[in-house]
């Protein structure tokens, strides 16, 4: 449980929330026929499956390469750094994991389309090269990146497509918007490792950008979708899916944190509290996309 990283999870189930409802009601290709929910648990599936098998080969890449050194680490204890488990279990893990997202996917390729095989696949193979082989993504700045894609973009329309074989432009906006609070996870968990990871030589894009620049860019990500909810909402058709602008009060308290300069341990419920953000927006949004279509 503990390397399987729990409190990020909410990461993986909110696009398949926003996606799926977004597939629902008039604005969406699909409108003639119903929701199919053994197609939306399959798309749950995978993403959770490989959230956690991405906090696994995490977890065994870094631990390999002495990043998540105990000694210099601020955040929770890692399976490998921290000795708790073997390289080998956590590879093992890792593996197990990739097969249960494969096993979730599976359906999907048969019953749906046999070219989602290419999107799976390359979410895999992604999960893997954040911190794993010989160059890792993560270690060049580009983790935000792959979570803003495969977390927001991927997921959110992914999850539209599998149900109804097109993906409207409402699915798009949202997929943005959910793509800015999933990075915006990443970028302040970056934060409070730039210390360790300078001293690690992980050039994470915080490293590169320095402390300064990295708090405004968490600041724009987690106000960026406050603007698009609005254009979901009215020009989208769904006005039930302002709800979703209560995020803004729990948005808050993290943003008045980061930028009154927390660092160290001081961000760990700041992470947390981002958490709470996305979930209770994305479910919000998704509830409105959904009794509003």
């Amino acid at each position: 449980m503990l390397g399987a990283r729990p409190r990020t999870l909410p990461a993986a189930v909110a696009p398949v929330l926003v996606g799926t409802a977004a597939a629902a009601g008039p604005a969406s290709l699909g409108a003639a026929r119903g929701l199919s929910w053994w197609v939306a648990l399959c798309a749950l599936g995978v993403a959770v499956s490989v959230q956690v098998a991405t906090n696994y080969a995490n977890d065994y890449s870094d631990g390999r390469r002495g990043t998540d050194d105990p000694s210099t680490r601020v955040g929770p204890p890692r399976l490998v750094g921290n000795g708790l488990a073997s390289p080998a279990e956590v590879k093992r893990a890792t593996i197990v994991a990739f097969a249960v997202t494969a096993a979730f996917g599976l359906p999907l390729v048969v019953f749906v389309q046999p070219w989602l095989v290419v999107v799976g696949l390359a979410a895999m193979l992604a999960g893997w090269g954040y911190t794993g082989g010989p160059r890792p993504y993560g270690y060049a700045g580009l983790g935000e990146a792959f979570v803003f894609v495969f977390f927001g973009l991927v997921a959110t329309t992914g999850s539209t497509y599998v149900q109804v074989l097109g993906i409207p432009w409402i699915s798009w906006v949202a997929a943005v918007a959910v793509g800015c609070l999933a990075t915006a996870l990443l970028v302040v968990n970056n934060l409070r490792d730039i210390p360790g990871d300078t001293l690690s030589q992980k050039r994470t894009l915080a490293v590169r950008l320095g402390d300064r620049r990295t708090r405004w860019l968490y600041v724009a990500l987690l106000a960026f979708p406050f603007v698009l909810i609005p254009v979901v909402a009215g020009a989208g058709g769904r006005p039930l899916a302002a709800l979703g602008l209560v995020g803004v009060v729990l948005a808050r308290q993290p943003v008045v944190a980061v930028l009154g300069g927390a660092s160290g341990a001081a961000l760990v419920p700041v992470l947390a509290a981002t958490g709470r953000v996305q979930l209770v927006t994305c479910v919000l949004v998704a509830l409105g996309l959904f009794v509003g279509g």
